[in-house]
């Protein structure tokens, strides 16, 4: 098992290369759309994007056994929500492989009778489903470094961080003071907002893992949504977004340590 997973992940390795050279084509086709060129050029540039989704699905044969494997490694994690959110994400990654593979023998006639269609919504649904995941557990993350900050900066300087944020006086409590109480609170929220703001920044500049993680999960998003109708965007969005999620996947393989862990 141990050698099908190092063969396995330098497949996956060559597999993102050709998913950012075909999420090219996706957008070079759409600007050349956009742009009236040649007719016999479009054509040329949908084939040879056909072909590379085809090669795809070859190299990705066998994933499904991985995805497995990771939601094995997954199961034993301390944290309940990172345990629920990888598990169940890893498991709908296996099946939109298992789908994806269906779909390759299908498209190189070892099915006949296949329904393209229905396998595809079916795989770009379990993909929808894994991101959904991904996502909740980069946004999970995100929450916990930005408390761990919030507490280091107040034990560093306890003084209050928002000066405004003081008690309101009784006098403003009144129905007929609703402006001045709204006077006093918006710098208190304009106070906690920015507040918000630069732990945010801070939390994402002083970890690039799950700043990458999330801007490839966000772009990634917006594929099975404009496939499966849900929030169509156009194939020069999507081709834009496939690339650049293409981008961060190759940077992880080439940078390990950008990759989130666990």
């Amino acid at each position: 098992m141990d050698s099908w997973l190092r063969f396995n992940a330098q497949s996956q390795a060559k597999e993102r290369v050709f998913r950012a050279a075909q999420y090219s084509c996706t957008l070079l086709a759409y600007t050349l759309q956009r742009g009236g060129t040649a007719a016999e050029l479009r054509k040329t540039v949908s084939q040879l994007e056909a072909h590379l989704s085809l090669t795809r699905k070859l190299m990705r044969l066998g994933n499904s056994v991985e995805a497995l494997e990771a939601a094995k490694r997954a199961i034993h994690l301390s944290d309940s929500v990172l345990r629920l959110c990888l598990t169940i994400s890893h498991l709908n990654r296996a099946m939109y492989f298992a789908c994806d593979n269906v779909l390759w023998a299908g498209k190189t006639g070892l099915i006949s009778s296949l329904d393209h269609s229905k396998w595809s919504h079916r795989s770009f649904r379990y993909y929808l489903f894994a991101l959904i995941l991904n996502l909740t557990r980069d946004v999970y993350e995100l929450h916990l470094l930005m408390e761990s900050e919030a507490r280091h900066r107040a034990a560093k300087s306890p003084a209050s961080r928002f000066p405004g944020a003081t008690l309101i006086p009784d006098d403003l409590s009144s129905p007929s003071s609703a402006t001045s109480r709204a006077t006093v609170a918006l710098p208190v929220m304009s106070a906690w907002f920015r507040h918000r703001l630069n732990l945010l920044m801070t939390v994402l500049y002083s970890n690039p893992p799950l700043l990458l993680d999330l801007l490839k999960n966000t772009c990634d998003i917006f594929i099975p949504l404009d496939r499966l109708g849900i929030y169509p965007t156009g194939a020069g969005f999507v081709g834009a977004c496939g690339l650049a999620s293409s981008v961060f996947s190759i940077l992880t393989t080439v940078h390990p340590w950008l990759k989130l862990k666990p």
